[in-house]
């Protein structure tokens, strides 16, 4: 039996609604859910703009280039997980 993980956030009490699965009519398939706990969601894009986040860079003279300054940090950071 082939695993497939699909995550889901419960709109209606009760209810989680799964679309798109490659199973077809008359096939055996067994849900198991593992309900996690509440995670905080994420704002708008207008929130994100409003936050000062946005911009945070333009000013600094010692990063001329923050897309790739921004994009070394990634780098970085993924480097220090493994």
């Amino acid at each position: 039996m082939a695993a497939v993980r699909v995550e889901r956030i419960v709109e209606k009490d009760g209810e989680v609604v799964i679309k798109g699965l490659s199973c077809k009519k008359g096939q055996h398939v067994e849900v198991v859910l593992f309900v996690g706990p509440e995670r905080k969601r994420h704002g708008t894009a207008r929130q994100l703009l409003d936050s000062g986040i946005v911009g945070l860079w333009k000013d600094r003279t010692d990063i001329p280039d923050s897309p790739i300054f921004a994009r070394e940090l990634r780098d970085r950071a993924q480097r220090r997980r493994s």
